[in-house]
Formats: C-alpha cells, sequence, structure tokens
C-alpha cells in the first residue's frame, strides 16, 4: 500500500507527506512547514511524530473523503469520527476500553478507540501483516461510525433487546459483517486512487480472516460454538470484506437482508 510509514527522514516520510498531500489537496511544501495535523483527522493520544500515528492519520483522512463523497451523493452530510489511540486501557462513553479487547468503535461519543499494540499482535499472533491489513482494522471501525450517522446502529440495538442472546449474537454478526464490507467499500476507492499495490488486498483478505470468530475460538478453546459468534466466521468476514471491494456500493452491504449472512 502507498501508505509506508515514515522511518525517519528516508524514503517512507517522503511517500507519507506525498500521500498526504494528494488525499488532502495541500503544498507538499505548506505540509513541511505546518505538519501539525488537522484537528479532524489527528489522533489523539499519542505523540505527534509516532509514525504508526502518521499512518492511521493518513487512513481516517482517506476514509473521510470517500464517505463524504458518498454521503454527499445521498444529499447527506458526513461528519468524521474521532481517533483515540492509547496504551493498555482507557476511559471512553461506553466504559472502560482495554487493550486485550482490540481496537473499538463507541457510539454514545462517535470515537474510534486503537491501541497500537494491536498491529504488533495482528502481525505475530494472527499472520496478518502489512500496511493494508492495518488500514482495514481502521476502516472497519469507520463502517461502524457509518452505522451510527445512518441510525442502524440504535436499530439493531433496539432489536437485540428483543432477543435473546442468540438471537442477539446472530444480529451483532450482521453489524460486523457490513462495518467489514464498507471497509471494502473504502477498499475499492483507495485502489481507484492508485493507492494500493499488488497483494494489498491479499493482505486486508488476510487480516479479516484472522480474526474470524471461529479461528479465534479455535485457538482460544480448542473448538467453535457459531451461536456465539459475534463478528462471523473467517470465511463470512473474507466475503463480505471483498464483496465491498468488488462493488464500491453500500447497497452490496445490506447484510441484514442476506440470509446468508
Amino acid at each position: 500500500m502507498r501508505m509506508g510509514l515514515p522511518l525517519g527522514g528516508g524514503i517512507g516520510g517522503i511517500v507519507l507527506l506525498l500521500l498526504y498531500s494528494a488525499l488532502t489537496g495541500t503544498n507538499p511544501i505548506d505540509v513541511v512547514s505546518n505538519v501539525a495535523p488537522s484537528e479532524e483527522t489527528a489522533p489523539t493520544g499519542a505523540p505527534a511524530n509516532d509514525p504508526q500515528a502518521q499512518f492511521i492519520s493518513v487512513v481516517l483522512k482517506s476514509t473521510e473523503d470517500v464517505w463524504t463523497q458518498i454521503f454527499d451523493e445521498r444529499g447527506a452530510r458526513y461528519e468524521p469520527p474521532v481517533l483515540v489511540l492509547f496504551t493498555d486501557a482507557t476511559q471512553s462513553a461506553c466504559g472502560l476500553g482495554q487493550s486485550a479487547m482490540g481496537p473499538f468503535y463507541c457510539p454514545r461519543d462517535r470515537k474510534v478507540y486503537l491501541d497500537l499494540s494491536f498491529f504488533q499482535e495482528l502481525e505475530a499472533r494472527f499472520g496478518a501483516p502489512g500496511d493494508f491489513a492495518r488500514a482495514y482494522v481502521v476502516a472497519h471501525e469507520v463502517g461502524h461510525h457509518v452505522q451510527t450517522l445512518t441510525g442502524l446502529s440504535d436499530r439493531v440495538s433496539a432489536a437485540r433487546e428483543q432477543q435473546d442472546r442468540a438471537g442477539g449474537n446472530a444480529l451483532s454478526v450482521r453489524q460486523e459483517l457490513q462495518a467489514d464490507c464498507y471497509a471494502g467499500v473504502w477498499g475499492r476507492y483507495a485502489a481507484q486512487q492508485n493507492l494500493l499495490e499488488p497483494g494489498d488486498a491479499e493482505e486486508g483478505l488476510r487480516a479479516a480472516a484472522a480474526i474470524g470468530d471461529d479461528r479465534l475460538q479455535q485457538q482460544s478453546q480448542g473448538r467453535v460454538v457459531p451461536e456465539s459468534f459475534t463478528h462471523g466466521s473467517s470465511a463470512q468476514r473474507v466475503e463480505w470484506l471483498k464483496r465491498g471491494m468488488e462493488s464500491g456500493r453500500l447497497e452490496s452491504c445490506d447484510t441484514f437482508a442476506d440470509t446468508r449472512r
């Protein structure tokens, strides 16, 4: 992916600078003169010069561009989420967030929470390295933000209150798979903007497969219990991510209408 992390002042930093300039429409010289990212795209909770934080800022800006365009086409206004980077634990409007939970989105404060150490775990534990695998994680959480803006999150929350545990889990799976599909919609945009390189799509698909409920359950407890799934199987997550990338259309992401989930 053409979002290489800036390692010191070398080529990676130049690539990131040029990409940031392309995404924001700013002159690279202006970026050098004023390196502080905008309030909308700057993550909180991490040093401004942290290379991974800078990378995530660029990804977040990219998602903001594509969702602004999609919302505009539908006569709506897109309000970007705030990204909060933390270490070990942090307080959110949805309660205490911990690194062990992985990245999460809180609809109550409309913020994406991410411990950068998760990316190390994604590579070391789940075998899903690469910039696009990391970008997919961010795009998935932004997908939950889109669900909040469209009112779907509230509708699912209300529906879950009328269900037993298994029924509630099934609704959760559909919601998570839709966020995967939305991440794919963003991925298609990135490809159209020539931000992807050969193999990038495979990185995202590997990440989706690595964090499927069946694989995680098999690793942690040695057996798979489908009725307890909350995010979907590896095959389901890959399918919906691919569907979003191939179509680039929100209409293709209606996991609630698709009986196959």
